[in-house]
C-alpha cells in the first residue's frame, strides 16, 4: 500500500476554515488513506473521531437506488412501467402552468406516466423547495408541509417526464417503491439486504443525533460558530432521498462495493452487470447536476464541472471529461448537503469519501479540502 501524507489532508482543511472533516481514500482491496481533522463540535469543542456519526443527507440516495436495483434484478420493480402502479401517489402526474387571476395554481395531465427510471435519474419532473422557486410557489398558494411529513414531497410537475434534469425529491419516491414492493420499512430493509451485508453498521434512520455526533454548523455574523439543530432523519417517513447518518468508515465500504462491481466481503449486493447499468448515462442529451437555489442560507448553486456536459446514471452525477483533481472521464459521485462529498473512479479503481457538517451547502472551504483529498488519491 502506497503511504500518503496526512499532513497534506490537515492543511486542506485548516485552509478551509471548516470545523473539521474526516477524509478517506479506498480502492477494492480496502482503506488506503484515513484521516480525521478539527471539531465535530466547534462550539463544545467535541474532537473529531474517523468514527463520528455525520448526517449524510443525499448521499442516502445512492443507496436507495442499490435498494431499488435489487427489487428491478428480482423483477419486483420495473425501471419503465408506471410508477403510479406501485405508488398511486405518482398516478396521473399534473404538470404546472403558473397561477391563475385568483392566484390558485393552473394544472394540465402530464403527457405520460412518472417510471422508476425518471425518479432514478430526476427527470421526473419533480423538484427541491429550496432549489425551485416553482415548488416554492406551489407551497405558497396551498400549504407549507410539514418538514419530513409525506406531504413535503407531494407536488406537481415542473415538466413532463423525461423532458429535462432537475435535483428534486424523487430519491424519497424511490424509497416509498422500495418500502411498497418489499413490505418493511426503508431502514429495516437497508438493514437486511444493504447496509447489513455490507458491515456498515453504524448507518441507519435516526429522529435524534447522539450527542457525541458531528454537529451542523453554521459561520456566526461574528465569527465562530453555531449549532443548527436540524436533524433530516426523523419525521413521519424514513426519507430515501436524504435521511440517513453513517460514518466515513461505513461509506467508504458502500463505495469500495460500487468500485468491486456490486460485491463486497463475499457479500453480493447487486449483479455486475446491474452495476454497469446504474453507471452509464441515462439521460444525454440532457445535461445534468447543475442546481439553482431558492434558498441561499441553505443551500448555495451548485455545478461540480460547469464546463463538461455531465450526465447522471442510475443514482450517480457523470463526468464524462478529466476532472481538475484527478478523477477519470467515467467518473461517478454526488453529495450531502451539510457538505458531504463522494467519489468513485472505476477506471482507476479508486474512490473516497468526505464528511464534513455545515452549511449552506457547497461551502466553498470544503469543496476546496474535497478536491485536496482527490489530489491525494491521484498524486
Amino acid at each position: 500500500m502506497r503511504m500518503m501524507d496526512p499532513a497534506q489532508f490537515d492543511a486542506a482543511v485548516a485552509a478551509a476554515n471548516i470545523p473539521g472533516a474526516v477524509g478517506m481514500i479506498v480502492d477494492p482491496d480496502g482503506v488506503r488513506f484515513a484521516r480525521a481533522v478539527g471539531e465535530a463540535d466547534a462550539v463544545g469543542h467535541v474532537p473529531m473521531r474517523e468514527d463520528t456519526l455525520f448526517q449524510i443527507a443525499s448521499m442516502t440516495k445512492a443507496v436507495t437506488s442499490v435498494a431499488a436495483m435489487q427489487l428491478v434484478e428480482q423483477g419486483r420493480l420495473s425501471l419503465d412501467s408506471d410508477i403510479g402502479l406501485v405508488l398511486p401517489d405518482l398516478a396521473n402526474p399534473q404538470v404546472m402552468l403558473g397561477t391563475g387571476p385568483d392566484g390558485k395554481p393552473q394544472l394540465r395531465p402530464a403527457k405520460g406516466p412518472i417510471t422508476l427510471r425518471h425518479l432514478l435519474t430526476h427527470t421526473a419532473g419533480l423538484g427541491y423547495f429550496f432549489i425551485h422557486p416553482e415548488v416554492l410557489g406551489w407551497y405558497a398558494a396551498t400549504r407549507m408541509p410539514e418538514p419530513g411529513s409525506l406531504n413535503s414531497i407531494r407536488m406537481p410537475l415542473m415538466f413532463d417526464p423525461g423532458e429535462s434534469w432537475e435535483y428534486s425529491v424523487a430519491t424519497d419516491w424511490v424509497g416509498q417503491a422500495v418500502e411498497a414492493v418489499a413490505g418493511q420499512t426503508l431502514g429495516d430493509y437497508f438493514a437486511e439486504h444493504v447496509t447489513g451485508p455490507l458491515g456498515m453498521n453504524a448507518t441507519a434512520f435516526r429522529p435524534e443525533m447522539p450527542a457525541d455526533a458531528a454537529k451542523v454548523h453554521v459561520r456566526a455574523a461574528g465569527g465562530g460558530w453555531e449549532i443548527n439543530p436540524a436533524v433530516l432523519g426523523g419525521g413521519e417517513f424514513h426519507m430515501g432521498g436524504g435521511g440517513l447518518s453513517s460514518t466515513a468508515a461505513d461509506y467508504a465500504r458502500f463505495v469500495r462495493m460500487l468500485l468491486r462491481g456490486g460485491e463486497l466481503d463475499g457479500a453480493r449486493i447487486l449483479k455486475a452487470e446491474t452495476i454497469a447499468e446504474m453507471t452509464r448515462n441515462q439521460v444525454a442529451p440532457l445535461r445534468a447536476g447543475k442546481m439553482g437555489s431558492a434558498m441561499p442560507e441553505f443551500a448555495s448553486p451548485y455545478d461540480t464541472f460547469p464546463d463538461q456536459h455531465t450526465g447522471w446514471g442510475l443514482g450517480f452525477l457523470i463526468n464524462p471529461e478529466q476532472g481538475s483533481h484527478g478523477r477519470s472521464p467515467g467518473s461517478l459521485a454526488w453529495a450531502g448537503i451539510f457538505n458531504s462529498y463522494y467519489w468513485f473512479d472505476p477506471a482507476k479503481q479508486v474512490g473516497g469519501v468526505f464528511m464534513s457538517q455545515m452549511a449552506p451547502f457547497g461551502d466553498p472551504g470544503a469543496l476546496a479540502a474535497f478536491g485536496a483529498l482527490e489530489e491525494l488519491a491521484y498524486t
